[in-house]
């Protein structure tokens, strides 16, 4: 079974969000030191899983193929700077779909505890928004770790108004991965 698993949002969190969505490796820029904490979560032992909705899929703007080979390209660049992602799962659904696994529902975490054997009691969740930080604790995540960058400040808002705060909140997934529990 793993331990110390690190489930990570994709837009927003490693790289900057866009809303006209994130459809070419030209069009993705990592956020200053994202791969450097992935890096750092790694030397710690920590496995890491990236969990993201995509529906620019079923809008096709972008062909799973596609997507799939800018999350190639964005792991060889994550591996470069001494980073792993283990996987990473998506859903390609629109949000009208009604699926289970586009966030916030559990389901892209479920699979991965499925697919991998992960004691999500024990996981983190790392997301720029509510979305995430509801994924998370659906799941069972032991920690839901918000971050400022994206949509954070707006979700820790929201989080706030509704008396739901995570668990964590830091600047970016760098300041994140130096979170101690």
């Amino acid at each position: 079974m793993l331990k110390h698993v690190v489930f990570l949002d994709r837009d927003g969190v490693i790289n900057a969000d866009s809303p006209d969505y994130v459809i070419s490796w030209e069009e993705f820029f990592f956020i200053p030191k994202s791969r450097q904490a992935i890096a750092d979560l790694c030397a710690a032992g920590c496995t890491l899983f990236v969990v993201t909705n995509q529906s620019a899929v079923h809008r096709k703007m972008i062909t799973v193929s596609e997507l799939e080979r800018l999350h190639r390209k964005m792991i060889a660049a994550i591996e470069d700077r001494g980073g792993k992602i283990q996987d990473v799962f998506y859903c390609p659904h629109l949000p009208e779909e009604g699926c289970l696994c586009r966030k916030p529902k559990p389901g892209l975490l479920l699979e991965a505890q499925r697919r991998y054997g992960i004691d999500l009691s024990t996981a983190f969740m790392v997301g720029d928004s509510e979305k995430d930080m509801v994924c998370g604790r659906a799941a069972g995540c032991r920690y839901a770790v918000l971050v400022r960058t994206g949509n954070g400040r707006q979700a820790e808002k929201r989080l706030k108004e509704k008396g739901q705060p995570p668990d964590h909140i830091a600047p970016d997934l760098f300041s994140a991965a130096r979170f101690q529990a």
